[in-house]
């Protein structure tokens, strides 16, 4: 009991002639009253911990994320001007009876005039295949050109090849086709798995 109100249980006695009962239920009334001030701040301490973990294990499992996909995303950067494919694509090859597989992206008439090379990330799941893989592109007027990626690793390796290097296309400001294609006379194996993932343009 606090020095205040010690004094005005007095002050009642001596003022309302309080007697013994009345003043063990004013006692009884300002104990149960801190009792309750008491229970509600433990109950309100057990929500804010539960809080601070959850929020914690968020920012783990966040933090994890990013480390996991440094590796494969390392070649995304600022330069990064149009996000083509941000998912992993996969050709499955299998050349009995196909001679080529291929994974084509529809660019429905994109204009790339702006643009100055194509970029992506690539790797193969079998060590022993020595293959290559053709990038080509296609625009309406028919034109192709293709550009051949040798050598092609079981981890991921990023490619940026330069519009330039693509001698047949005249006209970049209408492209219809982009296409990784695998074909039989260029691997060792006649079946195996190709990963392509963060296909992009860049200006």
């Amino acid at each position: 009991m606090t020095g205040n109100e010690f004094y005005v249980i007095n002050s009642l006695i001596e003022e309302r002639k309080m007697d013994k009962k009345e003043i063990y239920e004013h006692l009884a009334k300002i104990y149960l009253d801190a009792s309750l001030k008491k229970g509600k701040r433990h109950k309100n301490y057990p929500v804010f911990k539960n809080l601070f973990f959850s929020s914690l294990a968020v920012i783990l499992l966040l933090s994890g994320f990013l480390v996991s996909n440094l590796g494969r995303n390392k070649g995304l950067n600022s330069e990064v001007a149009l996000i083509l494919q941000p998912d992993i694509a996969k050709i499955n090859f299998n050349f009995n009876p196909a001679k080529k597989e291929a994974y084509t992206i529809n660019l429905n008439k994109l204009n790339l005039s702006k643009y100055t090379s194509l970029a992506f990330q690539v790797k193969k799941t079998n060590f022993k295949n020595n293959l290559a893989m053709r990038v080509e592109f296609t625009s309406p007027f028919k034109e192709r050109s293709e550009i051949y990626i040798r050598e092609i690793p079981t981890r991921w390796k990023s490619y940026d090849l330069n519009f330039s290097d693509f001698k047949s296309i005249t006209d970049w400001s209408e492209m219809s086709e982009l296409s990784f294609t695998v074909e039989q006379w260029n691997t060792k194996e006649d079946h195996g798995v190709i990963y392509i993932d963060n296909v992009r343009f860049l200006k």
